[in-house]
């Protein structure tokens, strides 16, 4: 029998289908693993935002994390949205106990701009969840809400990592997508540095590019790659992802998580 890499992601769920526990779970199933997933919010979502959040319970999170990894294990994990501090140190509580790579996306608004963690978790995010990551996947609008660094070009991204590193991550992936130019992520533990670059597409329809790039992070180190493999992968991944993104509803629309599939069926 074969036997896959379970990956788990602990986030919230975007009824649109571009972005959160939807987006991730048709990452790692493009990528070759097996996805599981503890839910934290449902949300009304749609080409156009984000019209509600509502938060599980504290209990209903933690018992979907123990129902999965004490019966079947994990080989990766990664986060993303976890809305309020009770969430996130009940979150980070149950990684610390789990022997396996952890990818946190430290999400903090949505991609029309809607705010998906409160101000009151921030500090919970910095001193809580941050020290279990293996990898942090922070966009510049993250990296000053945690650390109050703007970057406005490519020479502050390694200020920018310098920053979140002293929070405790092994590993931080500073996302430049946002500025000018090709897009350029900075990887580096503080000692190592990667730089990663891929052309920017012209495409609007880039709904999920964050929660995407996490897990395919993840899916990458349940394989057995190391951390600049597995950026690297991932990163390659999700360009060409961007670039068959689609139109959906009357906004915008999301990546293309299963452009491989369609590739090999031309």
């Amino acid at each position: 029998m074969r036997i896959l890499p379970c990956v788990l992601t602990v986030a919230g769920s975007d009824s649109g289908g571009g972005a959160g526990i939807q987006a991730d779970l048709k990452t790692m199933l493009a990528l070759g693993v097996h996805g599981m997933s503890v839910l934290t919010a449902v949300t009304a979502q749609n080409s156009l935002g984000v019209q509600g959040v509502w938060d599980l319970p504290v209990e209903a999170v933690r018992a979907q994390y123990r129902s999965v990894v004490d019966d079947i294990g994990v080989q990766a994990v990664k986060t993303g949205m976890l809305s309020s501090a009770e969430l996130v140190e009940a979150v980070a509580e149950l990684l610390a106990g789990t022997e396996a790579p952890v990818v946190v996306d430290p999400v903090g608004v949505s991609k029309h701009g809607d705010p998906l963690l409160a101000a009151s978790a921030l500090e919970s995010v910095r001193t809580k969840l941050l020290p279990t990551a293996t990898v942090a996947t922070p966009n510049l609008d993250e990296v000053a809400q945690l650390t109050g660094v703007r970057v406005e070009s490519e020479a502050g991204l390694r200020r920018a990592a310098g920053a979140l590193l002293e929070f405790g991550p092994r590993w931080v992936l500073v996302k430049g997508g946002h500025l000018p130019g090709d897009a350029v992520d900075l990887l580096t533990d503080g000692t190592e540095e990667h730089w990663l670059r891929a052309p920017r597409h012209d495409n609007r329809h880039t709904h999920g590019t964050g929660c995407t790039l996490a897990s395919a992070i993840a899916s990458g180190l349940a394989k057995g790659l190391d951390v600049p493999q597995a950026v690297a992968a991932a990163k390659e991944y999700v360009t060409e992802a961007i670039a068959a993104g689609f139109a959906l509803g009357a906004g915008i629309g999301p990546v293309d998580h299963g452009w491989r599939l369609r590739n090999s069926q031309e």
